[in-house]
């Protein structure tokens, strides 16, 4: 049998309630946990500040009159203010550092009851954090009808897994935030449901920074902005979602967008701006397109992120805004840093939490469900209901999940293929006429996109064959950001027959055989 140890703080109030005479008819909570039979304590470390020592000394003396195999370790600590949270929490946590665990020979309790209300939520917070390897001891007088100086105690084990159905519902909470980052769409998608989950628990758990990648319209903003409804339905920020696409900035304007003016700071500055980043003051700021950034605003923005300060433009005074940043790029960051497009420092300070999307044609398995979100969209926003005829849908689905559809502007592509069928439905049906117009004009708009890239001439001659699968090639990775993504999109098929696919070193090799590489088609 392990050894029984208590820890617990002196209760100045509770445990000398009474007088000498009458102290035993009266309920003292670090007297009444050594009372029970079948919860004996064979140590009671007890921390006490200096000026409680007579009192440390009678609750000796008690103990070991009601429990004499119970040993009383006082543990004297100084407060200057017992109700500061960052002193009692700082004075606990030495406590639990220098105190010589032994998890093997002893369990340990904590005793929550006694002390001020700052010194129960410190306990409870080092034990949950495991600082203390223990489990909480609540006490209390019992029943008033009773009135036993003994009266009842209770167990808390903070090891959730032992409680299923209070972890029932915090997995289901959680999976409610991760439905709601996805608004509700049953996704198929493993890769991007993990995604997904672990950006709920980023989110939840940390106001760092955060960078989304992927190629446009893979529903960047879109996400940023859930993340922020999240984070505001849990309290966790009361200030706005700010947006902005940074490649529509230049100059000027940039600056004063991003951090504000003065009056008169540029030629017709004729009022002062307090800028978008005093605007995400308590929010969230979300920097759409952050790689087209200029170097100048970069350099401001990291100093804005890392000391939550900086100068408007034009003004000898700093301001302050404190605002969790989500960027996002369709870029390969890497490559822009060594181009040096953008700073080192900043992408480093950005990329603490990086999540890649995948785009449409890396999710066909989600385009059936998000078909029908679009729909349920349309309703919302026309309040018109409108449904596919079953034929038609079939065969809307069967295109749009096929290799033939290209899906080059991802989810708002199909969003808005799925918009176009919706208005020209007549009486709410979408009929299999409406389903092969639709594919008619995608397939119009794909082929106009096709056009032959200017590092065909470099190849050389070729056969038609090759000519043709090497345009493919090419239109795929000038629509992706990375060697990876791409290659992902080319052998989706012949990857799943490979423990350890390695797209980005097969599709390195395959432009090799013509002399190119990724960084010339990037560049292009």
């Amino acid at each position: 049998m392990k050894r029984r140890v208590v820890i617990g703080v002196l209760g100045t109030q509770l445990d000398k309630r009474g007088k000498r005479q009458n102290r035993w008819s009266k309920w003292r909570p670090s007297v009444a946990l050594c009372q029970h039979a079948d919860l004996p304590v064979d140590r009671f470390e007890v921390l006490h500040q200096p000026l409680n020592r007579g009192m440390v000394e009678q609750l000796t003396e008690d103990i070991a009159r009601i429990s004499p195999q119970t040993q009383v370790v006082p543990h004297q600590i100084s407060l200057d203010d017992p109700w500061d949270f960052e002193e009692v929490y700082g004075a606990f946590l030495d406590f639990a550092r220098n105190y010589p665990f032994d998890t093997e020979n002893e369990e340990y309790l904590v005793h929550i009851t006694t002390g001020s209300h700052v010194a129960q939520i410190c306990w409870f917070l080092l034990t949950e954090a495991r600082f203390l390897p223990a489990s909480l001891l609540q006490t209390g007088p019992g029943p008033k009808e009773e009135k036993s100086p003994q009266g009842v105690y209770s167990i808390i084990d903070l090891d959730l897994s032992r409680y299923t159905t209070l972890t029932s519902r915090f997995q289901h909470e959680q999976q409610n935030s991760v439905s709601f980052l996805k608004s509700g769409i049953e996704t198929r998608s493993a890769i991007f449901n993990a995604l997904i989950e672990q950006i709920e628990r980023v989110a939840q758990r940390s106001d760092a920074p955060m960078l989304l990648t992927g190629p446009t319209g893979a529903g960047k903003s879109f996400l940023a902005e859930r993340i922020y409804q999240l984070r505001l339905a849990r309290h966790q920020m009361k200030g706005k979602f700010v947006a902005v696409n940074c490649a529509t900035l230049r100059g000027d304007n940039a600056m004063s967008t991003l951090f504000g003016h003065v009056k008169g700071a540029f030629t017709g500055a004729l009022t002062a701006r307090s800028g978008l980043l005093r605007e995400a003051d308590g929010g969230i700021l979300f920097l759409d397109e952050v790689a087209e950034l200029g170097l100048d605003e970069q350099a401001m923005l990291l100093r804005a992120i890392e000391e939550k300060r900086f100068f408007p433009f034009g003004a000898d005074r700093e301001v302050n805004s404190d605002f969790q940043l989500i960027a996002g790029t369709h870029r390969d960051m890497r490559q822009w840093v060594k181009e040096g497009r953008f700073r080192e420092d900043l992408y480093a300070r950005i990329n603490m939490w990086t999540f890649q999307l995948p785009g449409l044609a890396e999710r066909r398995e989600d385009i059936e469900p998000n078909i029908d979100y679009e729909l349920q969209r349309f309703t919302r926003t026309r309040q018109h209901q409108v449904r596919f005829d079953k034929e038609a849908r079939q065969h809307y689905v069967a295109f749009a999940t096929s290799p033939a559809a290209a899906w080059h502007g991802n989810f708002r592509e199909l969003g808005a293929s799925v918009m176009r069928m919706a208005t020209l439905a007549e009486d709410g049906r979408i009929s299999l006429m409406l389903v092969d117009e639709e594919i008619a004009r995608l397939r119009v708009n794909w082929q106009s996109e096709r056009v032959a890239s200017p590092l065909l001439s470099m190849v050389g001659d070729i056969d038609l064959f090759e000519q043709k699968q090497l345009e493919t090639v090419l239109e795929v990775c000038q629509h992706t950001s990375t060697l990876s993504e791409a290659g992902r999109h080319l052998f989706s098929v012949s990857r799943q027959h490979k423990k350890q696919p390695n797209d980005a070193d097969r599709l390195r090799k395959y432009l090799m055989r013509f002399g190119l590489n990724w960084e010339d088609i990037q560049k292009k």
